[in-house]
């Protein structure tokens, strides 16, 4: 799609959090409502005829459009959050990172067989992350898994795409 508008309103913070990266910032999106109303439009297009009963929202920019298009299609929300912070049984799965492993989890109860699943975040650079919640979500049997980010980022070196298997569904709104 890579939308003129939201590319202009993209903020790009160099050396945060640590020198040599340039981090995307998706508050000046969100903050503006033409911004938000083209990317939850956008999302809706893509999504609205795939039979989708829940979305699960990466922590924490990911709930911001996950429940947005949620509402919009009819479907619930998954939260998929670190350790700790969801208050019910979780089911669990860990990952590396640059600097070490971590984790994510969501409630055992949160996905049937029967659901259609969307996962969502605001950015792919090495998919590490994502790739942790497909492979969770994949716990649970559903009947398909999709992928979407805002922003997916191209640079040599990342390669988050990669990561996954041909049987999911992978869209990003804008490819950077």
């Amino acid at each position: 799609m890579n939308s003129k508008m939201l590319i202009d309103h993209l903020r790009t913070v160099p050396d945060w959090p640590i020198k040599g990266v340039n981090f995307r910032d998706i508050t000046t999106l969100l903050k503006d409502p033409k911004c938000l109303k083209e990317i939850n439009d956008e999302m809706y297009e893509l999504y609205c005829d795939k039979g989708i009963t829940k979305i699960a929202g990466i922590e924490s920019r990911g709930f911001i459009m996950a429940s947005a298009l949620a509402i919009r299609i009819g479907a619930g929300v998954v939260l998929c959050r670190k350790p700790g912070k969801l208050p019910c049984p979780t089911v669990q799965q860990s990952y590396a990172k640059e600097y070490g492993i971590d984790t994510i989890e969501i409630h055992k109860d949160a996905i049937t067989p029967d659901d259609v699943v969307l996962l969502h975040d605001d950015l792919l650079a090495t998919g590490g992350t994502m790739q942790a919640a497909y492979k969770l979500v994949k716990k649970f049997h559903p009947k398909k898994i999709y992928c979407n980010f805002i922003i997916e980022l191209m640079s040599e070196g990342l390669n988050g795409r990669e990561k996954f298997d041909n049987e999911v569904e992978i869209t990003s709104l804008l490819k950077l």
